[in-house]
């Protein structure tokens, strides 16, 4: 696994302002992530980008370098100054070999996510994993690695009380909204149809919220959960021309820049001055700082959030050394599982000579004493030949595995 690295920008280190200036939506993931890996000759590229980390899993023997990572970022985001890049850098943590490995494993699992416990993280490596594999730069190792860690998360929230009483960013924002005394028929306009905005409708419409309306970037995608609202959808390129009012913004776009705007903002008022409550889960944020200065809101965003996060982490603590115990099994499990795979593809090439021999011994070496048979002859030659070329080829994969095992007890 020497060839395994994690190139991490993550909470821990770095506001998450910062973070959100490399964050890329799927957009700008497809055009830029083809070009990052033939540029840096990464033999396999990951990205995971999420509210609280920018993660590159990549698969080179090349060593990453502060000076690598600074060309990366910049290669990320063409915008940033010298400054900014420097300091980025130097707060980036980089992972190699079963540090890496083991850093995965506890982020699918959220022992490194802002709010520990939360589940969502499971669905974004999956996710993250299915769209670069899609885009074909991703290969056998971290399609084996992303295998394990799905079930290294699955049996520890199975296994441990680390998600009991969950609490994600989501649930603390909608926490905080109720708290709020936000009466069930306000009018809540929703920005945005992805993940997250999905999973807080499913909170709203649970606790009884009737009011809805949906923009989104792509109107299919706005139609698809007002199916589950019942509500108006509308594209965003429309949302300049909404002034029917609101009481509750929620808001969680992949945009680089904000969306709502002064003169957006007051559009949307419709000449209502009472107070109103926003949510920006959006990560840059997606409202403009301006309209937080002049108007009359209460702003709940992930930011504000990060004080509850703690505590959660504080009430979660004991879970932790169960939580470490399993994954440390599981890193053990996964190395083995990555030698087993080495050596399937090493006599993955067997089958093909085998094959090639027979082949060789049936039209060239022995043709003339084949050709003598009858027909019964020959199709009991051929099946003979078969069992032998499957039953060789099955022993020398057994072999290999059984001395890989003693191997493996030996150092033990």
């Amino acid at each position: 696994m020497k060839a395994f690295k994690i190139i991490s920008i993550n909470h821990k280190n770095l506001s998450l302002d910062q973070i959100g200036k490399l964050h890329l939506n799927e957009e700008l993931q497809s055009t830029l992530l083809g070009a990052i890996k033939i540029n840096f000759d990464f033999e396999e590229l990951m990205l995971l980008s999420t509210c609280n980390r920018v993660e590159f899993f990549i698969c080179s023997e090349t060593e990453v370098t502060e000076n690598l990572v600074r060309q990366l970022l910049k290669f990320v985001n063409s915008n940033l100054d010298s400054a900014t890049i420097n300091l980025l850098a130097e707060k980036t943590q980089v992972f190699e070999n079963d540090e890496a490995v083991k850093h995965v494993f506890e982020v699918a699992s959220s022992l490194n996510s802002l709010v520990i416990g939360e589940r969502e993280i499971i669905t974004q490596v999956r996710k993250a994993y299915e769209f670069c594999n899609l885009l074909g730069l991703t290969g056998d190792f971290i399609r084996l690695l992303v295998k394990q860690t799905i079930e290294t998360a699955k049996d520890i929230f199975t296994k441990t009380d680390i998600s009991k009483n969950p609490v994600s960013i989501v649930s603390l924002a909608y926490r905080q909204l109720r708290e709020l005394g936000i009466k069930n028929d306000a009018r809540i306009i929703m920005i945005g149809a992805g993940e997250t905005n999905t999973v807080m409708a499913n909170y709203l419409l649970k606790h009884k919220f009737a009011n809805f309306t949906v923009f989104n970037r792509t109107l299919k995608n706005a139609e698809k959960l007002m199916d589950k609202l019942q509500g108006q959808s509308f594209s965003l390129s429309d949302l300049n021309k909404y002034e029917n009012g609101f009481d509750v913004l929620i808001t969680c776009t992949g945009s680089t820049e904000p969306i709502i705007n002064e003169v957006i903002y007051n559009q949307m008022l419709a000449n209502d001055k009472t107070k109103k409550v926003i949510i920006d889960l959006a990560l840059p944020a997606d409202v403009e700082a301006n309209v937080l200065k002049e108007n009359n809101i209460h702003y709940i965003d992930i930011n504000s959030l990060k004080t509850q996060a703690e505590k959660n982490l504080e009430l979660r603590h004991a879970e932790i050394e169960k939580c470490n115990y399993i994954i440390q099994n599981k890193l053990h499990e996964f190395k083995n599982l990555h030698k087993e795979r080495k050596i399937e593809l090493a006599f993955g090439e067997i089958p093909k000579q085998v094959k090639a021999i027979k082949e060789i011994a049936v039209n060239e070496v022995f043709i003339k004493e084949i050709n003598s048979l009858d027909d019964k002859s020959k199709e009991i030659l051929d099946k003979v030949l078969n069992y032998v070329e499957k039953k060789y080829n099955a022993v020398a994969m057994k072999t290999a595995k059984e001395a890989l095992i003693s191997k493996k007890e030996i150092k033990n």
